[in-house]
Order: C-alpha cells, then structure tokens, then sequence
C-alpha cells in the first residue's frame, strides 16, 4: 500500500494533535477547537472560488462560489469535529474544492456546537438552513447535503429530520468519513487503532458525551444514524479511508442503505486517514476522490 508524499501530511497533522491532546488530558474546550482550527492547514486554496459570509436560517455560514457554478445548485456542507469543534473557516476551502468538482455553490455552517448546544441543536441548525434555502428559491432536488466526520453524520441526519417532518428531500447526500456510531462498537475501531492517526475509542467516548448530554440515547436514530430506516433516501456517496477507525461507519451504513433499496456509492481509498479530502489540493489521492463525487453527482 503505497500513497504519495502529500497524503502523509494528513498523519502527521493528526499525530502532532494526538501528542498535544495527550500532553494537556485537561484541555479546555476553548483549546481544543483552536486547535482543530489548524484543519484548513492540509487543504489547498481552490482556485477561482470566491467566499461570502451569511446568515440563513439564524445560522451563520460561509458561501463558497466558484466562478463558473450553476448558481442553482447549492451543497449545504456541515463541518466535521465531533459536534464540538471545527468550524465554517476550518473547512471552507475543502467546501469550495467540493463544490468546484460538483460545478454548484456551496455553504458551510457554523452550527451550535456541543457541549453547549447538545443534540438536537446541530440538526435544528441544518434543518432551519436547509428551509431557508428553500424559501430562496432552491429546488430541493437542487440541494446536496455533504459534510464530514461528525458533520457526515449530520448531513445524513438531517435528511431523515426533514423525512420525518415531511419536507421535500435533497437530490443527494455525500459524507466524508462519516461518524454514525454512537455506541463505539465497531470491528475497525479496534483493527485500526494503530493506523488511525486521530481517533481513537478514548476520544469519541468523551465527543458523544458532549455531543449526547445527559437525555439522549446512543441509539437514537437521528443521533445514531446507523439505526435509521433509509426508505425513500436520496442517493449517497460515502467516502472512507482504508486505514481509519471509523470505517465500518460507512460499510455498516452502505449495507443498511442498500438494503433499504438506496441508490449508494461507497469508495474506500487504501492508506488514507480520516477525512483524507481534506488534502484537497495537495494530495493527489484527495483530487482523485473529489472529482470522483463530481462525476457522481453529474451522472
């Protein structure tokens, strides 16, 4: 298994939190998502992308306009951080890679982290956005839901939030490394602790209680997507690297979706960490998977 030099900066940005983390058990809150900050370091600006702050919804965001987008067709990008840290400047450029290999406009939420805002704050956030695209005008089917990590499960959870409430769906869901397991109880989580550069068990343990509070159930469906009914979802593509602890978040998620009838793209890329595209612009392998979700979504 063999990546290219640029994808191994991606590790390394990991271990060198890991080792801080562990350095400070005690880190604040307020540390803690400085540092996770640093995760617009491995991305590339894009090129011609453009940004614009707004408010929709309530929800402060960042609009990420490639010039030569279908301005009708927008991806609602919730950011990775275990539903406490990253932020819409941590993750912008990615979006603006995502959205230019999509050839559609993008915004990227700063929604209401934990533990401040525990669950459902997050989705309340996103469902309020997703309706305030809609009464600008964006066609539902014109809207992909996308996001990474934490922000992965979100981009699916709302989607079953909107379902639930009888909302018209987006066309499409991507997720990047989506973290869906509540409960930590999958094979690679222990099969790949020692390639994982970032998570382990201890750090989404101490995430989903943040995340959860003191009322919520791992195993809520809309907390836990991995026990949703995926009857009538719009089409998915997940994205996992071979060697995370979260991969079998997206294989588990892969079955059920299938088996529910779901039109579902899974790509699994060897030696790459979690939300590998995050490299975008730098790594070669990162390029390769995003123009991969483009040729997706334009099929």
């Amino acid at each position: 298994m063999t990546i290219s030099a640029e994808a191994s900066y991606l590790e390394a940005l990991y271990r060198d939190w890991t080792g801080r983390m562990a350095a400070d058990p005690q880190m604040s809150i307020a540390m803690l998502r400085s540092l996770f900050d640093e995760w617009h370091q491995p991305t590339l600006e894009p090129e011609g992308v453009t940004y614009r702050s707004d408010t929709l919804g309530g929800v402060e965001g960042i609009w990420a306009l490639p010039v030569e987008a279908d301005t009708s067709k927008v991806v609602l990008y919730t950011h990775g951080g275990g539903f406490a840290v990253g932020s819409a400047a941590s993750h912008r450029k990615l979006a603006g890679h995502l959205a230019k290999a999509m050839g559609a406009i993008a915004l990227v939420l700063d929604y209401r982290r934990a533990p401040e805002h525990p669950f459902p704050a997050q989705i309340e956030d996103a469902t309020a956005v997703y309706r305030a695209l809609l009464e600008r005008g964006y066609a539902s089917g014109n809207i992909v839901t996308a996001g990474d990590s934490a922000g992965g499960n979100l981009a699916i959870s709302t989607v079953l939030k909107l379902r639930e409430d009888g909302t018209a769906l987006p066309g499409a869901v991507v997720a990047f490394s989506p973290w869906l397991d509540m409960e930590h109880a999958g094979d690679t989580l222990v099969s790949n602790a020692a390639t994982d550069g970032l998570v382990s068990r201890e750090i989404l343990e101490g995430m989903s209680g943040m995340f959860l509070g003191e009322t919520s159930k791992p195993d809520d469906p809309l907390a836990n997507p991995l026990y949703a009914d995926y009857t009538g979802f719009p089409r998915l593509y997940l994205t996992a690297g071979s060697v995370e602890t979260l991969l079998d978040n997206s294989t588990r998620l892969a079955d059920r979706a299938t088996a529910a009838g779901v039109d579902v793209t899974l790509s699994v890329v060897d030696g790459m960490q979690h939300v590998f595209p995050i490299l975008a612009g730098r790594a070669p392998e990162a390029d390769a998977e995003l123009a991969r979700v483009g040729a997706w979504y334009r099929r």
